[in-house]
């Protein structure tokens, strides 16, 4: 990894501790999958964009109907928990 790159990770993270009001380290508690029969939805807001098939990173469990996740571009969001699968 260049250090432009580590950097600009580092900025993301920071960006999404202040978005999300987020303290502490981001761990990544486990991996779930968008189920395949799930709609496709856009992002917006805090929410995250699907879509079916898509592995993302659970970073906290927040209530009973949403999980904050980060995905492959390294975004993060909000998902409904009705949208994943375990793996």
């Amino acid at each position: 990894m260049t250090l432009k790159e580590c950097k600009k990770e580092e900025k993301a993270d920071r960006e999404f501790q202040k978005k999300f009001k987020f303290e502490g380290s981001i761990n990544v508690l486990t991996q779930m999958m968008v189920d395949p029969a799930a709609t496709e939805k856009r992002g917006g807001g805090k929410n995250l964009p699907l879509r079916r098939g898509e592995i993302l990173d659970v970073i906290q469990f927040t209530n009973q109907e949403q999980i904050l996740c980060r995905n492959s571009q390294r975004r993060y969001g909000y998902v409904p928990r009705a949208a994943m699968l375990h793996l």
